[in-house]
């Protein structure tokens, strides 16, 4: 499984299920996730708030395990 966490940490996408549809990205209110040729990745102003994991349509993003 391609699963990468983003250089902070926060987030987890899983890159065989991205779509690279964009949904998350135009979802996230601080602006933090950017839509790369290969993987979406997020910089550290994302605060986990799921707005992204909930909007994805095929659950391909999460918290790493531990997170809060």
């Amino acid at each position: 499984m391609g699963v990468t966490v983003s250089d902070s940490g926060l987030m987890e996408v899983d890159t065989s299920l991205c779509m690279h549809c964009g949904a998350c990205v135009g979802t996230c209110p601080r602006n933090s996730i950017f839509l790369n040729e290969v993987i979406i990745t997020f910089d550290d102003s994302c605060n986990q708030c799921g707005l992204c994991v909930r909007v994805c349509p095929i659950g391909a993003i999460d918290k790493p395990e531990g997170a809060e």
